[in-house]
């Protein structure tokens, strides 16, 4: 209540400056409550990173340490900032949505990320998952999205949080993959697919792994780890169980 009353007294003095410093004082007055804003908000995802350690979702340290520099809220829509502590998906344009972070935790903790590692995603989305994964990775990430109105939102989020040289986001079918930056340590698919594209496969180094989830177009698909053997797209699959995604569009997944 304090600093509501000395903030509002802070206001009304403006009211006996000259115009150029009123202004000058409303900024500062605007940017010090935008802090305040974002400094509940941070709080709010720390609490959630750590209930998901706690859950044991999240398990190592440098996934941990990811999520606490890249927080949710930096990638939706200003009317979703107040729910992206909540874990579940939220909306983000042209009908799609952003994961739910224990999900995305659980891919991150599955892909086994390294520094230097060359990593392409397919579906950015919001660009919050690729953000993650520069961080975890430390060299330039490509994703690849399909959707022109999701490759602005992404790359202005992204530009916004400070990974606009970083991430590079792609407008293209992604299940072709993106063969110019290839082979890839490790591929991220974060839409379902009916079955594994074959470019994908192709893209991969020997020993390097593709996470997808496969299965229905609708809510229900299982998370492949897919696991490249050698030269002739010899694989080996890990089922990692249900999980829920949109469909994803392409060549060598679904038809719109």
């Amino acid at each position: 209540m304090v600093e509501q009353v000395e903030t509002w007294k802070f206001i009304e003095d403006t009211e006996r400056t000259d115009p150029p410093n009123k202004l000058k004082i409303l900024f500062y007055t605007f940017l010090f409550v935008s802090l305040m804003d974002e400094s509940d908000l941070y709080k709010r995802w720390m609490r959630l990173v750590e209930n998901l350690e706690r859950e044991g979702i999240i398990k190592s340290e440098k996934v941990k340490r990811a999520f606490l520099r890249v927080p949710r809220y930096k990638f939706v829509s200003d009317r979703y900032k107040e729910c992206a502590h909540v874990d579940e998906p939220l909306p983000i344009p042209a009908g799609q949505t952003i994961s739910a972070p224990h999900m995305v935790a659980i891919m991150l903790e599955l892909a086994e990320l390294e520094d230097g590692m060359n990593v392409l995603e397919i579906g950015a989305g919001s660009g919050w998952n690729a953000a993650l994964i520069y961080e975890l990775v430390k060299r330039e990430v490509y994703t690849i999205e399909r959707v022109s109105d999701l490759v602005e939102f992404a790359r202005k989020n992204l530009e916004r949080a400070g990974y606009k040289d970083k991430v590079h986001v792609i407008w293209g079918d992604g299940t072709k993959g993106f063969p110019p930056n290839a082979p890839y340590d490790r591929i991220i698919v974060t839409a379902g697919a009916p079955k594994v594209p074959k470019p994908l496969i192709e893209q991969l180094k020997v020993g390097g792994k593709l996470l997808i989830p496969v299965g229905s177009y609708h809510l229900w698909q299982e998370l492949l780890e897919v696991i490249k053997l050698d030269e002739d797209n010899k694989i080996k699959i890990k089922n990692h169980g249900g999980v829920a995604f949109v469909p994803l569009i392409g060549e060598h997944g679904w038809r719109e």
